[in-house]
């Protein structure tokens, strides 16, 4: 990875990007090199929103993608935890000038490319314009690295969530069956529509019985959000399956994937993949990381 350093630690380039100017709309055609950006997040904690992300990314890894984790859970690391790594360096050291993105980039498992979160950053609003646009520089070595940027964010509607949501190109909430989940799942919706005017989800229901269960509760979401919520877009996209093996991978901090890929739970993340890959030519084209991040920053 160290190929991508651009020599940027410390000081801005003098082509960075203007903080100042009209955002560009993108015009890069579908079926470009850029990565895909997905942001997968949740109403509340608890619902096997991080395990889904590492899942997710082996899964695309075995269909011959190249996938970049962006652990966007500040303070918390959870993805290391769910791989089993112990980063010296996190995107901490890259905001603060120490070190290019490529030098804190780790390998997990399957070649899968981990940005690790940072225990001091927590409010992405606190970077200065320098830090943003330091970053925006960096993130924009990634473009040609992969092929899909899979960003685990926090759970609930803190301003890092927020802003994550509305900068991907495309969200997945995870939700479950218990009435808090849906109920949280249903506000954090509710706030990045209303506040943001961000207008398409899909939905995943994680840890289910089977696929009538999971389907009425992307129903009950769909109903309540139908009802207050005026032209916004849910996609049902699927379900896991609750699975024993699914805990047993966790506590062992490794991914159901990698112990049980014959497990009912890993043949749904390897349907998923599958699914949102077909459903790719169907995406709007502002994929890329470089797009993502300038986006993310100028909100703040």
């Amino acid at each position: 990875m160290m190929h991508q350093a651009n020599g940027l630690r410390g000081a801005v380039s003098s082509k960075a990007y203007d903080m100042n100017r009209v955002e560009e709309v993108n015009t890069y055609p579908v079926g470009s090199p850029f990565p895909r950006v997905i942001a997968v997040t949740s109403g509340k904690g608890g619902v096997g929103k991080t395990s889904i992300v590492a899942n997710l990314a082996i899964a695309f890894r075995r269909l011959g993608k190249r996938v970049l984790i962006l652990d966007g859970n500040l303070g918390l690391a959870n993805i290391d935890i769910i791989f089993g790594l112990n980063p010296v360096h996190n995107i901490e050291h890259v905001i603060s000038g120490e070190k290019d993105l490529a030098e804190v980039i780790v390998e997990g498992p399957e070649e899968i490319s981990i940005i690790p979160a940072g225990s001091g950053v927590h409010e992405l609003v606190h970077l200065t314009n320098g830090q943003k646009l330091h970053l925006l520089n960096e993130f924009d070595t990634l473009n040609e690295d992969f092929d899909v940027l899979l960003i685990d964010t926090g759970a609930g509607i803190s301003s890092n969530v927020i802003y994550f949501n509305i900068a991907a190109q495309e969200r997945i909430v995870v939700a479950t069956s218990e009435p808090s989940s849906i109920t949280d799942t249903y506000t954090l919706i509710k706030v990045i529509f209303t506040q943001h005017g961000t207008r398409s989800f899909k939905v995943l229901v994680n840890m289910v019985n089977n696929a009538e269960e999971g389907k009425s509760v992307f129903e009950n979401l769909s109903n309540v959000s139908g009802n207050f919520l005026k032209d916004i877009s849910l996609e049902y996209i699927g379900f896991i399956s609750k699975d024993d093996k699914f805990q047993k991978a966790v506590k062992q901090r490794r991914t159901v994937s990698q112990l049980y890929p014959k497990s009912e739970s890993s043949k749904g993340f390897f349907d998923l993949a599958q699914r949102l890959l077909n459903d790719s030519m169907n995406r709007s084209s502002d994929g890329n990381i470089k797009f993502f991040w300038r986006k993310l920053v100028r909100r703040h």
